[in-house]
């Protein structure tokens, strides 16, 4: 039997850019003040590396199931958050807080981490805080919070939890790159791993709606006509349906609101 999770088995890793120093400020004011090193790591600008992260993209692909065409700022996020998945694998520790730089913590972050620490028999990857979390269904209740499953889109990798064990298996089947990275983890079904939400989430991210990924008041996104969009649509449909059907074969797809046990594995 496993042991559980605690704080001595994680690793923190901050993903930031090397020309966005008040970003990371910012940051280390609020994990500095909760107590919590982490161990930066300096994000890939994709305009620098555009040709290499193409080679390692489809982007046929990613604009049929993106909607849009693939951007650098895309590629270079895609591949900084594999390479600090690689960097967490070939580390001592057991699980990873990962982050971007946008992050505002609420005064419950630290109280929520703890309790998902302790709950973690219960989940391989976990969010904080998202940019969607639709058409939640509840899998029990970790403490105050609510541990919940998405029939409907769930993105934004902001603030997550992450299972060394998980990392091992998924990373093979990370390239090329076909959709943003948030989506190809929302694929939770074809790559077999429980990938949850605890709410009420413990943080959001404010990036004054300037992203060296997509622009200001995102400027850079220029999706397709809706005709061109089509089999965007189905595929987004499609995968309602893959999601709901993973959940069931799981026996995860009815709401459930008991308390889930801590501190076992």
């Amino acid at each position: 039997m496993a042991k559980p999770l605690t704080r001595a088995d994680l690793g923190i890793w901050l993903i930031n850019l090397d020309r966005d120093a008040d970003r990371r400020a910012n940051m280390e004011r609020q994990l500095d003040a909760m107590g919590l090193n982490y161990m930066r790591f300096p994000a890939i600008y994709g305009k620098d590396h555009v040709d290499a992260l193409a080679k390692r993209a489809d982007a046929a692909a990613y604009a049929r199931n993106m909607g849009s065409p693939i951007l650098p700022g895309k590629m270079g996020c895609y591949a900084s958050h594999i390479a600090v998945w690689e960097a967490f694998v070939a580390s001592d520790r057991e699980v990873a807080l990962i982050l971007e730089d946008d992050v505002i913590f609420h005064d419950d972050f630290l109280d929520s981490l703890d309790i998902a620490l302790a709950g973690s028999a219960h989940w391989d990857t976990l969010r904080f805080n998202c940019v969607r979390a639709k058409l939640p269904v509840s899998q029990g209740r970790l403490g105050r919070y609510t541990l919940n499953a998405y029939i409907g889109p769930f993105t934004g990798n902001a603030t997550y939890l992450l299972k060394k064990d998980v990392a091992q298996r998924i990373l093979p089947n990370l390239w090329p790159q076909t959709r943003a990275f948030d989506h190809e983890l929302n694929r939770f079904f074809k790559h077999d791993f429980r990938q949850f939400g605890l709410e009420p989430f413990s943080s959001h991210v404010d990036d004054g709606n300037v992203s060296s990924i997509t622009g200001t008041n995102f400027a850079l996104v220029g999706k397709f006509k809706w005709y061109h969009r089509l089999r965007h649509y189905r595929l987004k449909a499609m995968n309602y349906f893959r999601r709901a059907a993973w959940l069931a074969r799981k026996n995860r797809l009815l709401p459930r609101r008991t308390p889930m046990q801590l501190n076992q594995e």
